[in-house]
């Protein structure tokens, strides 16, 4: 196994440094390395630049309009996109759905739906998790019965946790089409326009007062049977492929990297008996501690990069990498409000919707960091939860 990087990996980096370098838009970078929070317009916009250089889409084979790089080639890009304050693609369409598409659905569905994902055409969301079913997915009680006619679905429930569902244009969702069967057995998978008549969107407002999640219920929504992917009550399989998805590139090693960057500068400038925090015994040892552990998970990412580059499908391996991702992730957030201290306290939510150019206390570092360290108490629970992990870790190399 070579983790090392090649002549021509370093020059594909090169290549695209130069190009984010030169095409990212200087207010979205602002946005993304202050903290801040990006609008609908930024995601589309960067999206539609990414397409117009046929870059929105890396992992898509070509034949869909992928860029046809190999796993090392889409690891450089990933870490260069985050050193540099790219807001990234949004994956409920490029990561997610499209897979399914691809794997399953027709060849109208492939030849109407891609080409709209691949440029940002049709903005998307996921409607999976229910009250009552999140974890236990299996459970969902939403319901889409057949018309007499047997060309629509009428969906009658309820959806929740839906991230940004108030910007999409479709949702692609789980549904009950037989609910006499075993609960993993009787699911169809639906790909719904949102602007359907007895579609309600209601935000789920957060402790940060952010609106990122929503509800979304179905009353009498009509849905073609055209909108099926793949065959009736058989939607669990697909769910399950496309989760294996979502979990890919969760570890956020380049994020992280750029992170720890921020959270030493942060510390460099703050002082504790005189002297600069990160040379504090005591804090100077939690940071180093971090980027041990971040040095470590990044070899083990550079492992599984190699294992596809060789053909072969990560293992255990993407476990381990939700589980140490998601901690590094939220252990920075942590050290950045040790770091401030109480100037962490202030909650300014018009300088992190860039209303003001400045944060009222006029440390504007410090000002997002409460907001964004609730915010990162979610990330060991999506894309599943790390006790599941640890469950899937045990079953599979220790047979338990």
């Amino acid at each position: 196994m070579d983790l090392n990087y090649s002549a021509a990996d370093d020059a594909f980096r090169e290549e695209v440094r130069g190009w984010l370098e030169a095409n990212l838009p200087a207010d979205i970078r602002a946005k993304v390395l202050n903290h801040r929070r990006p609008n609908r317009d930024d995601f589309v916009r960067w999206h539609k630049a990414l397409a117009g250089k046929g870059w929105s889409a890396p992992h898509w084979p070509v034949q869909y309009g992928g860029t046809g790089w190999n796993a090392t080639q889409r690891h450089i890009w990933d870490e260069e996109c985050a050193r540099v304050g790219a807001p990234g693609v949004l994956p409920f369409g490029v990561a997610m759905v499209a897979p399914v598409i691809m794997k399953f659905g027709n060849e109208q569905q492939k030849s109407y739906y891609l080409p709209r994902i691949l440029d940002c055409t049709d903005w998307w969301c996921q409607g999976y998790s229910e009250p009552g079913s999140g974890s236990d997915l299996a459970s969902l009680k939403t319901r889409a019965e057949l018309t007499p006619d047997g060309k629509s679905y009428i969906v009658n429930g309820q959806k929740t946790w839906t991230t940004l569902g108030q910007h999409a244009d479709m949702i692609f969702c789980l549904v009950r089409t037989d609910p006499e069967a075993k609960k993993q057995e009787g699911i169809s998978f639906l790909l719904i326009d949102m602007k359907t008549p007895g579609i309600t969107v209601r935000p789920i407002v957060m402790l940060d007062e952010e609106r990122e999640v929503n509800e979304v219920f179905f009353d009498n929504v009509q849905v073609p049977v055209e909108n099926r992917v793949g065959e009736e009550n058989r939607g669990w399989t697909y769910a399950k492929y496309l989760l294996g998805h979502e979990r890919t590139g969760i570890a956020r090693v380049g994020n992280s990297k750029r992170e720890l960057g921020f959270l030493k500068r942060l510390a460099r400038g703050q002082q504790k008996n005189g002297k600069p925090l990160l040379e504090d015994p005591v804090f100077g040892a939690k940071v180093a501690a971090l980027e041990i552990e971040l040095m470590a998970l990044e070899i083990t990412v550079l492992r599984v990069v190699s294992s596809e580059a060789a053909g072969k499908g990560p293992g255990p391996e993407a476990s381990m990498l939700k589980i140490k991702g998601t901690e590094i992730q939220q252990l920075l957030t942590e050290l950045m409000v040790e770091a401030v201290g109480p100037y962490a306290q202030p909650f300014d939510p018009a300088y992190l919707e860039c209303e003001h150019e400045h944060a009222v206390t006029g440390f504007d570092d410090a000002a997002p960091l409460a907001a964004y360290y609730f915010n990162f108490r979610k990330t060991s629970i999506y894309g599943g939860s790390n006790e599941i992990q640890k469950n899937i870790i045990s079953q599979m190399i220790l047979g338990l």
